[in-house]
């Protein structure tokens, strides 16, 4: 957990604080303090998200390299091996746990190359692959790999981890959210494993 994540969490719980006494306020005939109150409130709130948005228009795009490990929280993620054979790329990817008591597992996380141009390709989808989903113990890692089909006119490939589903990020300053892009992790495949 950083700074900032702990700073988004104190704002939210000081906002259902603030909310709760300016509806009590109302409720007891102080409309225009509760007023005040909520007017401080949307002042503060639209700092708060300019700060947000500015961080995500300056911010860098973040990189990782094979073999780096990307966390979110306590769950990581890295590319250990890049090959290619023809048409295909085969990613070896391994996930870990850094937690020390819970079991937890990483929903709705997206995977997919991109290249020079911007064109995405996910992987090909095969029966025996372990999920990025899989549930991990404390301290536990596993390996798998991805195909991504890709035809021979794409250069200067990366893979993109990324979340889908709810953007928690459009929340938290420093977060691949609103302007920034998702981190690329750069490998240069070649036809034996990295």
């Amino acid at each position: 957990m950083t700074l900032f994540d702990l700073f988004f969490l104190t704002l939210a719980l000081t906002t259902l604080i603030t909310l709760c006494l300016a509806a009590a306020l109302a409720a007891t005939g102080h409309r225009q303090k509760s007023l005040r109150i909520l007017r401080r409130l949307g002042l503060g709130a639209l700092l708060y998200f300019t700060a947000v948005i500015t961080v995500s228009l300056v911010a860098p795009r973040r990189t990782f390299n094979l073999g780096e490990t990307q966390c979110f929280d306590d769950w990581c993620i890295a590319a250990t091996s890049a090959s290619q054979n023809g048409d295909s790329y085969v990613i070896g990817l391994r996930i870990s746990s850094r937690a020390r008591r819970v079991s937890q597992r990483e929903r709705n996380l997206v995977i997919y190359l991109l290249d020079r141009n911007n064109h995405r390709y996910d992987p090909a989808p095969q029966g025996s692959d372990t999920s990025l989903s899989s549930l991990l113990q404390p301290g536990q890692s596993v390996d798998l790999t991805r195909t991504f089909s890709i035809p021979p006119t794409a250069r200067d490939v990366n893979l993109v981890v990324s979340h889908g589903g709810f953007p928690i990020g459009w929340f938290i300053i420093g977060y691949d959210s609103w302007f920034r892009q998702p981190p690329l992790i750069r490998f240069h495949p070649s036809t034996n494993s990295l």
